[in-house]
């Protein structure tokens, strides 16, 4: 019989991640900063987390690895992860050393400024942790320079300005991580290319083998499964490559799709739509529309 895994660890706040990993009280109760290096919890490191929290951390280690949704992730080079709350977190080795830093901060922190607001466009709090964010050493120094900022601001004495100021930082080095994940996106570009390819043979393999009929239209969550990629980081991917997301390519594939069914066939847009997966005949007719400002049967008669 397999053995059952313990149900995660919840961790709601900030001080009780500071208890869990043996360390002082936090400075303030909805935002931290913390030295990897300090970390030494062997009674606690097989078991899974759920942070209600924020936690956004550069890791370099020699002998560990850090599980992150679905995956795992080796950090002896280093590497920048975005957690978001409720976002299932394993360790898998229990003398694991880090260096580096993380930063911790409670939606509450947030929640009246406009980055509660924004905090959701950061799409790689949804990556996977093979999605990393590798930094250049200049990267790194900028990264660290604004996280010592947000660590003196902690240090200092709290007063009517000191959540505003922390927070602009905190925008600073999401915006900054923005920039370098966008560099990183063209320095991999050859790679990309190839997962462009590869799930462009994802959905012709998929129309040919007609798994619309039992499974509907390809989805995105689909495609970035099978490329053992988050569906964020496909999409961003994809649109720094070719300015669309994965969710347009597909729409882009259908309407090319139903143009060979309506110049090679005799079906009706109704048996077209089936063919293609869609529920409803209305559907293929409204994005054929908006991609070609034709009809399916305006289109097919335009040919003759």
């Amino acid at each position: 019989m397999r053995k059952q895994q313990a149900p995660p660890i919840q961790v709601h706040t900030i001080h009780e991640l500071h208890r869990m990993l043996h360390l002082n009280k936090p400075l303030h109760p909805l935002v931290s900063v913390l030295d990897n290096n300090q970390m030494r919890t062997p009674a606690i490191l097989p078991s899974n987390f759920l942070f209600n929290f924020y936690k956004i951390s550069y890791k370099k280690t020699q002998n560990g690895k850090i599980g992150y949704g679905q995956g795992f992730y080796d950090f002896e080079e280093g590497g920048m992860v975005f957690t978001a709350p409720n976002q299932l977190i394993s360790i898998t080795q229990e003398d694991t050393e880090y260096d580096g830093f993380s930063l911790a901060f409670h939606p509450d922190f947030i929640r009246n400024h406009e980055l509660g607001r924004r905090i959701k466009d950061f799409g790689f709090f949804s990556y996977n942790t093979n999605e990393a964010l590798h930094l250049s050493d200049k990267e790194r120094t900028a990264i660290f320079a604004v996280i010592e900022n947000i660590r003196q601001e902690l240090n200092g004495s709290i007063d009517d300005f000191s959540q505003d100021v922390i927070i602009s930082y905190i925008e600073v080095l999401l915006n900054l991580s923005n920039r370098f994940y966008k560099r990183q996106f063209i320095t991999r570009k050859a790679v990309n290319h190839d997962l462009l390819a590869k799930m462009e043979q994802l959905l012709d393999e998929y129309f040919n083998e007609e798994k619309t009929l039992g499974n509907g239209l390809p989805t995105v969550e689909y495609l970035a499964e099978q490329l053992y990629i988050s569906p964020s980081y496909l999409s961003d991917m994809l649109r720094s490559l070719t300015g669309q997301n994965a969710q347009q390519h597909i729409h882009e594939k259908l309407v090319e799709r139903a143009k060979e069914f309506l110049v090679n066939t005799t079906f009706s847009v109704a048996e077209i739509a089936y063919q293609l997966g869609f529920e409803h005949p209305q559907s293929l007719n409204r994005l054929f529309k908006k991609k070609t400002n034709l009809s399916p049967l305006a289109y097919r008669a335009s040919l003759h």
